[in-house]
């Protein structure tokens, strides 16, 4: 089932996660319909509070980074085909290497990208939809979207990376965000719009 993506200005965005157990209530459906969500809005990952939920859960899927017909192949993006995976309850304890530089964008946040800077390898333990145990590595573009998700169940959004020039240049933008005044192809429910409009 597609879910409405919670728009920027929601305080669900802005809270801390809670983390889950394995009895969470129908989280197997719950991840077949993020997955079907994230992808019915062409996104690389989703995290549950985007959907109203202040869980520490999200999905991703890389390979519309693979899909890129390049001809000059992104070294970042090796391997991004078949990155499909569920984190449940992560933790990121390490962020290495340099900082790199990429427009970011995200559903909750559409039609607005910016250069935000991020380590390029990190260290992140979980638990996938199976409840199996995971302690890896990830770098480059993949590192990306962990740590773009991961910030989700941290109460920031990428907004937050950027300089407070920058923020203020995008209030207004932000602002109509929260009011619905955007015209979006998928679901959203937006903060500031009265009920009955």
């Amino acid at each position: 089932m597609i879910l409405p993506i919670v728009a920027y200005g929601d305080p669900v965005l802005k809270k801390e996660a809670e983390e889950i157990d394995k009895d969470y209530p129908g989280l197997d459906q719950l991840i077949d319909d993020m997955f079907e969500t994230m992808y019915n809005a062409s996104g690389v990952g989703l995290a549950a509070p985007q959907i109203g939920r202040s869980i520490r859960l999200f999905v991703v899927d890389g390979s519309p980074f693979a899909d890129d017909e390049d001809e000059d192949p992104d070294p970042m993006a090796v391997g991004m085909d078949g990155f499909k995976k569920v984190f449940i309850n992560p933790i990121i304890s390490e962020e290495k290497g340099d900082e790199w530089g990429f427009n970011e964008g995200c559903l909750s946040i559409p039609k607005i990208r910016e250069e935000v800077y991020r380590h390029e390898t990190i260290y992140i333990s979980y638990y996938d939809e199976n409840w199996n145990f995971h302690e890896e590595s990830f770098d480059g573009y993949k590192a990306r979207i962990i740590q773009h998700e991961y910030d989700h169940i941290e109460g920031i959004l990428f907004t937050d990376h950027l300089s407070v020039l920058k923020r203020k240049l995008l209030t207004k933008k932000l602002s109509n965000i929260s009011k619905g005044e955007i015209l979006v192809d998928y679901k959203m429910k937006f903060p500031a719009v009265k009920k009955g409009r």
